[in-house]
């Protein structure tokens, strides 16, 4: 059991600043602090440079709304990407899971959540019609719905499906081997690669 009261009200300050982080408790992010203390200065501050520049430099890429150095990302500014195909995702950690299996070689678009009524994200909330604005180039053939297999996953996919079904385009979804409820971005890589290799027609 952890004391709330610390030697130090700056040790206090930093185990507050931690326990913000997604799955960091108050005993792991003390013990972060007291890890963070040992280290040389140099490190800390090095440590400490590089999360401040990466919050204020990172841009989202202005095609696809990954996460970029530039104003396009690496995968969007790649000519040998298949730009017939694109890949719709919940998140940048999609884009990565899938990017690892090394079995897709089109482009991606991260509509940066899903439909969630229950947490107040509505279609609005989401790049919805940025990604329909794609697909009216004509230059979409297929857009896979890779979203995980929760409620709010199939209505996000439903939604889509609607705004996208007077467009000649194939609408596939990526294949079983994904469980109901299961993340896409704690899938194994080869469960992922299978599904994106046998995905399913939608239309």
């Amino acid at each position: 059991m952890i004391v709330n009261d610390y030697p130090s009200r700056l040790l206090e300050q930093a185990v507050e600043a931690f326990n913000t982080l997604p799955g960091i408790g108050r005993r792991t992010a003390l013990r972060l602090a007291l890890h963070m203390l040992r280290q040389p200065e140099g490190a800390v501050r090095n440590f400490a440079d590089s999360i401040s520049k990466f919050r204020e430099e990172v841009k989202y890429c202005r095609i696809c709304h990954n996460i970029s150095d530039t104003e396009i990302c690496e995968i969007c500014s790649d000519q040998r990407r298949d730009r017939s195909t694109l890949c719709v995702v919940q998140s940048v950690q999609d884009v990565m899971a899938i990017e690892n299996t090394q079995q897709y070689r089109g482009l991606y678009h991260v509509l940066g959540g899903i439909i969630s009524p229950m947490d107040g994200i509505g279609p609005g909330d989401l790049t919805i019609e940025q990604l329909v604005e794609r697909v009216a180039t004509g230059e979409v053939k297929e857009v896979i719905m890779a979203l995980s297999s929760t409620t709010d996953g199939e209505t996000t996919r439903f939604f889509i499906g609607r705004k996208l079904e007077n467009f000649d385009v194939k609408l596939t979804t990526i294949a079983s081997g994904i469980s109901v409820g299961e993340e896409l971005e704690y899938t194994d890589e080869i469960t992922l690669a299978r599904s994106i290799l046998n995905r399913i027609n939608l239309n």
